[in-house]
């Protein structure tokens, strides 16, 4: 995680199944992560609609049944609600925006 400076590196660690540190904003929580070779997250959902820029490494992404390949400087999104899955072949850092359901 010596990817980010040391201004990203003294917010908050994330409590998830990932190593982050973690800016709450409103309506969002912005994620500093990062991921050794060879991690795993399995398919799972969630309420927030997702994007992300990926800063070191790759993303390997699975939703739909179609696998994308994420690298340096390219953004992804995931919607709410939406079923996938990553791996992370090599070490990799992101900045990932989770966007909260808005009440009207």
């Amino acid at each position: 995680m010596s990817h980010f400076p040391k201004q990203l590196r003294s917010l908050p660690k994330f409590d998830g199944p990932f190593d982050a540190f973690k800016l709450e904003a409103k309506a969002c929580d912005v994620l500093f992560a990062s991921y050794p070779p060879g991690t795993v997250i399995e398919p799972h959902s969630h309420e927030t609609d997702n994007v992300g820029v990926i800063t070191q490494g790759e993303l390997i992404l699975v939703m739909d049944g179609q696998e994308t390949r994420y690298g340096v400087g390219e953004w992804y999104h995931v919607p709410a609600q939406a079923m996938h899955a990553a791996r992370f072949d090599q070490e990799t850092s992101e900045i990932e925006f989770w966007f909260y359901p808005q009440s009207e």
